[in-house]
């Protein structure tokens, strides 16, 4: 079976098919790095994690770029726009580059705890300043943008009219038409400046109290977002690349902007297959602010959310958002995180188990039974195949369990199986485990040291409560020295990293 994805913007499953053959080109939406990455942030990036570790498995060899938004952010289309990187920095009292520093760290620490492969390149918003420039004044040059109060805008309108005669109407990914972008258009600050409401910024003229800016033809000022993705993904992947992957709250208005700016400049759609992670509820509400439920990475890895009973290994979260299909919701809760918990532990087991085993005889005593071992096995690549469908290979996985522990155990004969069937086993979970899924077996030691750091901090904050700090800044200063950070958050809970 070849491997089929869901393609978001034709909205079918396709037969995928690299632009060159052998090789793939990936671009995939990174963190805005103005503060710590949260729980939201895990699904997308192991999730296509997953998909660049299949690719590579298949033979390809794989491009993958993920940028850094570390510039002026539009967080959705309506909104003002609003330089999270300086309102940060000013609140934590660092230089922005600073700031954007010390939370891609973090991001970069929790990546590698989720056991991530690094991307091929990781370029940076800011490092690409000149590209976003050269792209606006292409869009400017072809009639397509237009120039207000040292603010860029892109012409939707113009773009649509003249796009949907060519296939390629503004909406073409979300399914949105100009009407329903109008009614989710908020009436916001600089509005007047803009020849039509749902017109979305190109380049944002900085007011005196912006730090983050940068001389342009139009004056100074800062990107908007949606601009840098276009930029970045043309310069390193080509005018036209294979795969472009996101969360879904990302296809309306991020992704739909990028198509309606690389399609000017290029002449084409920039991708061939848009893929589309779902959203992330906890206990079945949205995930926000508003709702206080946000949870950050190193809240999960120390149990110091409020919402948490305990901590949570990085792999116990990997498999919890492995065991649903990537375009289903995901529902968080403590209660599913320790079912993942324990369903990772006996996966593990059963897996160990299975390197242990011995081949005994070169035929099967049970050839039933072998024969339903044979389809599982190669329902493996089915499912993966199926649109990354780690939900069924996992569920197989577990269907397999029994047997592998009842061989171990003595509770079925050692030439139960035969020695090929044994090897198929052990090949096959370890391609798919470690290889493609990338679980990894330092889980339970690792435990072990979030278990011992958080006794330390919760001696520490029993310490701070009773105006012991000399044990306080004792425990502080002993963990640095042994490359472990501690850092008390304004709502008390206290978080760590490695250096």
């Amino acid at each position: 079976m070849p491997l089929k994805v869901y393609n978001s913007l034709t909205r079918k499953k396709e037969q995928f098919k690299s632009i060159i053959d052998g090789r793939v080109g990936m671009y995939v939406c990174g963190p805005t790095v103005s503060g710590e990455s949260h729980l939201g942030h895990a699904r997308p990036f192991i999730t296509f994690d997953v998909v660049y570790r299949y690719l590579l498995s298949l033979g390809y060899q794989v491009r993958y770029v993920r940028n850094i938004t570390d510039a002026g952010h539009f967080e959705e289309e309506g909104r003002e726009a609003e330089d999270k990187i300086s309102k940060k920095a000013v609140i934590e009292k660092l230089e922005p580059m600073e700031l954007v520093q010390k939370y891609t760290n973090l991001f970069h620490w929790a990546m590698s705890r989720f056991n991530n492969l690094q991307p091929s390149i990781e370029p940076t918003a800011t490092g690409h300043i000149v590209e976003q420039i050269n792209m606006i004044e292409q869009i400017i040059k072809d009639g397509y943008a237009y120039v207000a109060n040292g603010s860029v805008y892109f012409d939707v309108e113009k773009y649509n009219t003249d796009f949907s005669k060519k296939g390629s109407p503004y909406g073409i990914l979300s399914g949105r038409n100009i009407e329903e972008q109008l009614d989710t258009t908020r009436d916001l600050e600089n509005q007047e400046e803009k020849r039509n409401r749902n017109d979305f910024a190109l380049w944002k003229n900085a007011p005196p109290e912006h730090i983050m800016r940068w001389k342009s033809p139009w004056g100074e000022g800062f990107p908007g977002w949606h601009i840098e993705c276009s930029a970045m993904s043309t310069k390193y992947l080509g005018e036209e690349f294979d795969i472009h992957g996101g969360g879904m709250d990302l296809q309306f208005p991020h992704h739909e902007c990028e198509i309606a700016q690389s399609t000017v400049c290029n002449h084409k759609t920039p991708a061939r297959y848009w893929l589309h992670n779902n959203m992330i509820t906890i206990n079945g509400k949205k995930m926000g602010k508003s709702y206080n439920n946000v949870i950050k990475l190193s809240e999960l890895f120390t149990g110091s959310h409020p919402i948490l009973t305990q901590a949570y290994h990085p792999m116990t979260i990997r498999f919890f958002i492995l065991q649903t299909h990537y375009r289903s919701t995901l529902d968080f809760s403590n209660e599913a995180l320790q079912g993942a918990e324990k369903g990772l532990k006996r996966l593990w087991e059963a897996y160990e188990n299975l390197q242990k085993l011995e081949v005994r005889s070169q035929k099967s005593e049970d050839i039933e039974l072998e024969e339903k071992i044979i389809k599982l096995l190669a329902e493996f690549d089915d499912f993966i195949n199926d649109d990354f469908n780690t939900a069924k290979v996992l569920a197989n996985m577990f269907e397999l369990v029994p047997t592998i522990n009842a061989i171990k155990n003595k509770q079925l004969p050692e030439n139960t199986l035969s020695a090929q069937v044994i090897e198929q086993l052990k090949s096959r979970f370890k391609r798919y485990f470690e290889d493609i899924f990338g679980l990894v077996s330092d889980a339970n030691n690792n435990q072990q040291l979030d278990g011992v750091l958080q006794l330390l901090i919760n001696i520490r904050k029993e310490a701070k409560t009773k105006k012991d700090f000399v044990t306080s800044d004792t425990i502080r200063n002993e963990l640095i020295k042994l490359g472990v950070q501690l850092k008390d958050e304004k709502d008390g809970s206290v978080s760590y990293s490695f250096s």
